[in-house]
């Protein structure tokens, strides 16, 4: 099978290798579409220590059974893997906290990932899908939508707040503001691109198109400010975004475009305006299954950019680094 292989640090190549053998408790899926994310390019870029060589690359897929060695799972269902491969017996996987599974291994980092035309994943890492989930939202669900889902789960939203949205035009952007109305928020998108905000405005309550947004967030809210930031950029808004919360507000801190920045946290600020700072990763199998039931109502639509056949991953690739996309990019297996 044709798979993206990483062989050493920044080096990958689309190779033939051989199918993967499943053993008791494991299911082999046909993939049918994958994504790239922000995070591929930094693990490429050498930013993941635990990165095995060679490791197929890609945590974001959806595909079909084609065979099971697990009572859960059977030949036809449709499936989509969790970002990470659970062992099931750890104290937080049963809680239910399978995303911070003390032995849990990474797909694409150091199990093998999902840029490939078949995958072996643990079934204690999959979840069915819906049919009344399309492909192209399924396959954002368990990285994106579902992480998201996470976020605001443990920010503990309550409908009719208001959440701001950060670099609203990015593939977790415009799926985040998506989300976040589907949960009856009122949504502000953020973006420095006038010519996407055209776009964002079809799902948005309202857009913000500047760098230095804290004090139209606060026109908008009567000068109290948000009750939830989703930061999906990283430092260079994450100052704006504390500014732009009320007193008692939640910032959800999901991106990290400049990993070698360091940001100047200023504790009497976050002491005196009682904001909670909640650092996200990842999804549990159980937040999955609900984004899922959630994303069948229609109520998010998925806003590919481009879907690129596996054997030009290298164009998908330089196509992510394009600061003009909206949305996610895709590979076509």
């Amino acid at each position: 099978m044709k798979a993206v292989v990483v062989y050493e640090k920044g080096k990958y190549e689309v190779r033939d290798i051989p199918l993967p053998k499943i053993s008791d408790g494991e299911v082999l899926i046909k993939i049918n579409y994958a994504a790239l994310c922000y995070r591929d390019l930094l693990q490429l870029a050498g930013y993941y220590p635990r990165m095995k060589y060679p490791v197929v690359l890609g945590h974001e897929a959806v595909g079909i059974v084609v065979e099971s060695r697990d009572a859960r799972f059977k030949p036809g269902d449709r499936v989509v893997p969790l970002l990470h491969e659970p062992d099931g017996t750890c104290e937080f996987c049963l809680r239910g906290l399978d995303a911070y599974c003390v032995n849990a291994g990474s797909y694409g980092e150091n199990l093998d990932g999902f840029f490939a035309e078949y995958a072996r994943v643990s079934a204690n890492a999959l979840v069915k899908v819906p049919n009344n989930v399309p492909d192209e939202l399924a396959v954002l669900t368990p990285c994106v939508l579902a992480m998201i889902y996470k976020g605001l789960k443990r920010a503990i939203l309550m409908r009719g707040e208001t959440v701001v949205v950060t670099g609203a035009s990015g593939g977790v952007g415009i799926h985040a503001v998506q989300l976040a109305r589907a949960m009856g928020a009122q949504v502000i998108a953020v973006t420095r691109s006038e010519d996407k905000a055209s776009f964002i405005r079809r799902f948005a309550d309202d857009v913000v198109v500047a760098s230095k947004f804290s004090n139209a967030i606060k026109s908008l809210t009567d000068g109290v400010g948000a009750d939830v930031v989703i930061e999906a950029v990283g430092t260079p808004t994450l100052d704006e975004s504390l500014r732009s919360l009320r007193t008692g507000g939640r910032a959800i801190i999901i991106g990290n475009v400049n990993p070698d920045e360091t940001y100047a946290l200023r504790l009497g600020y976050i002491i005196m305006k009682d904001v909670s700072i909640i650092g996200n990763v990842r999804s549990n199998r159980s937040d999955v299954a609900e984004t899922l039931r959630l994303l069948g109502s229609g109520l998010v639509r998925p806003v590919i950019a481009a879907t690129y056949p596996l054997d030009r991953f290298s164009d998908a690739l330089e196509f992510m680094r394009n600061s003009s996309r909206i949305g996610k990019v895709l590979i076509k297996t």
